[in-house]
């Protein structure tokens, strides 16, 4: 039996709150352990960039955020789930604001290729589990997740699912599906809404198949949505042009393809070398981590920075 935990970014009771509840009782179903929480109820700082706990880990130590909040009650049931279920509703376009403080939080502390370095490193040093970053972190977790917006138009949520990823980013959770739910204005409450009470349920049985195969990388991580997308990675539709319109990129995965027309519609190549590079992948991320590691300016680069930052201490 797997852990499953269900985040709603929603408000008490909402269709965030019951779309999640609806997909975790089919994992139930499955016969998984199930755990809800409502991360509006948590008290969860803002990140100051202190960089704090990237600094530890890179120094070999656990890397704690040194903010003292109800955060440590999301991580551990992070640590603990095999699978996450998240649903956000849409504020102007994007996730809500708690939900990208939770995403700061998570960013660089819970980033996996920071994590086994310093796990790996630590191990071989002759340091104890308990004096390293959560040995947990490195274990193979599954995810999926949802948007909710009232406005009719889909194009009012576009930014919604691409952005969603940065919450399971660092932490390497294989996303097996995703889906938006546009035009809840139509309906007082989803429970009115057959089809996507169904499509919630259908979300909780491809997380609890992603589940009954965690020890085959292939088949656990395997797509279950039922839109391919534009990215055969992230599976997103969003691409920004790159390099004087030379290429085309996916903004989740940070990869470059080709783009043509055929017959009438626009077609993306991502090549395989491109795809292994994805954020998503650990490739990917310890490729970022190295850049941090080995291009930061280290502290003393500019002797004189008290003199020069003089002008612009104003009085609050």
């Amino acid at each position: 039996m797997s852990k499953v935990l269900g985040l709603s970014f929603g408000r008490k009771m909402s269709n965030c709150e019951v779309m999640v509840k609806h997909a975790l009782n089919a994992c139930k179903e499955a016969g998984h352990e199930v755990q809800f929480i409502r991360v509006n109820d948590l008290d969860i700082k803002d990140c100051t960039g202190c960089i704090a706990c990237t600094v530890g880990m890179i120094m070999g130590k656990r890397g704690d955020c040194v903010l003292k909040d109800d955060f440590h009650i999301l991580d551990e049931a992070m640590m603990e789930a095999d699978a996450i279920i998240y649903g956000c509703p849409t504020f102007e376009m994007t996730p809500t604001g708690k939900f990208q403080t939770v995403c700061d939080r998570l960013g660089p502390s819970h980033d996996i290729s920071f994590r086994k370095v310093a796990i790996e490193e630590g191990l071989a040093a002759g340091k104890s589990p308990e004096q390293l970053p959560d040995m947990r972190s490195l274990k193979p977790r599954v995810g999926a997740f949802f948007s909710v917006g009232g406005a009719m138009t889909k194009n009012w949520l576009a930014f919604m699912l691409p952005t969603m990823y940065c919450m399971s980013m660092s932490q390497g959770i294989d996303i097996v599906d995703t889906f938006e739910y546009h035009g809840a204005m139509a309906y007082n409450h989803v429970v009115g809404n057959q089809p996507m009470m169904d499509r919630s349920w259908k979300m909780g049985e491809n997380v609890a198949d992603a589940l009954a195969h965690m020890d085959d990388a292939d088949e656990r991580s395997r797509w279950r949505g039922d839109h391919e997308g534009v990215c055969p990675v992230c599976h997103c539709d969003m691409l920004t042009v790159s390099n004087g319109g030379e290429v085309v990129e996916c903004p989740v995965c940070g990869i470059y393809g080709t783009a043509s027309i055929v017959d009438g519609k626009l077609k993306v190549h991502f090549s395989e070398a491109e795809q292994a590079r994805s954020r998503l992948t650990y490739a990917g991320k310890l490729e970022h981590s190295t850049e941090i590691k080995t291009c930061a300016a280290p502290p003393g680069q500019i002797p004189n920075l008290p003199e020069l930052l003089a002008p612009f201490k104003w009085e609050d």
